[in-house]
């Protein structure tokens, strides 16, 4: 059974070819074939041509030659595949998340604003693949706050005790022991309200704030327990803390390696795939790569 690829979404721009470093990394620790794919943006058509390893006579695709070039000198023995493909870039690459293990994009490319910070194809990308997606940022992105750290390589995830999400913590500690990195877990729940009894004049606040994050950490523990059984040698450290979800997540991007986000469950009024507002503020704001993985199925 042959190995499915992890597959770079190029479009010439400085963003994909970081997008592109990183998918070379991600291939060659999972011994899996790295294929290059090139939209050429036709909108509203689908995959009406595929160009793979050898062109036709006389056809020439600068995209791909430049990305032919970034890997050139890269000493691996990574088996490269350079694909082109006529579509729109929105629509003709989630559609080869059914047929890759992993789908690697800048988070922007040569189109859109200058002032966005997520492209149109990075957040289609993202939402509608059926693999994880693992969106590459700018480089200089700050973030604020401060998360426990530790030296050596790190990799983090945001557990939402309330749902979990099976495939998320799967996919997060897979990474973590292919990059022998420590896995940060971060359970976040929400901050206790501070009712006013009258003005100027407050009380102590109804919820027990302690009791709160004790089953929070108890919830998370139990929901790690069998990931840690699959995965003995991957140091899963555990973070409880009161606050936005999001904003740990990205305090804890900072010089992480990855993070690693649920996407969304579909549900019943809103059948349409999308990206959760937790997901979305970490791939719009988060300092290191992240990776957005769709739910589980069952």
């Amino acid at each position: 059974m042959s190995t499915l690829p992890v597959i770079a979404a190029v479009d010439g721009s400085d963003d994909s070819l970081r997008a592109l470093d990183w998918a070379r990394d991600a291939a060659g620790r999972r011994d899996a074939p790295l294929h290059v794919v090139h939209v050429r943006n036709h909108p509203g058509r689908g995959r009406s041509e595929i160009l793979a390893v050898a062109p036709p006579a006389g056809y020439e695709d600068p995209v791909l030659d430049a990305a032919r070039a970034h890997l050139r000198d890269r000493a691996d023995a990574t088996d490269t595949r350079y694909v082109g493909l006529d579509g729109s870039p929105e629509a003709t690459l989630p559609e080869l998340g059914a047929e890759a293990q992993l789908l690697v994009a800048g988070s922007r490319g040569r189109g859109g604003f200058a002032s966005l910070l997520l492209g149109s194809t990075s957040l289609a990308v993202a939402r509608d693949a059926e693999c994880p997606v693992v969106v590459v940022p700018r480089p200089g992105r700050e973030v604020h706050g401060e998360e426990p750290a530790g030296p050596g390589p790190r990799t983090v995830v945001g557990l939402h005790v309330d749902s979990p999400d099976e495939a998320t913590l799967a996919f997060a500690f897979a990474e973590a022991a292919l990059r022998d990195a420590r896995l940060q877990v971060i359970a976040a729940y929400p901050a206790p309200v501070q009712p006013w009894a009258a003005p100027g004049q407050i009380v102590p606040p109804m919820i027990d704030q302690t009791a709160v994050e004790d089953e929070t950490r108890a919830l998370a523990d139990g929901f790690l327990t069998p990931h840690r059984a699959r995965h003995p040698d991957v140091d899963a450290r555990l973070y409880v803390g009161p606050g936005a979800a999001a904003a740990h997540l990205v305090a804890a991007s900072r010089d992480a390696e990855l993070v690693v986000v649920g996407r969304h469950r579909r549900r019943l009024l809103a059948p349409a795939r999308m990206m959760g507002s937790v997901t979305q503020a970490v791939v719009l704001h988060a300092a290191s790569p992240v990776a957005v993985v769709p739910p589980s199925t069952g």
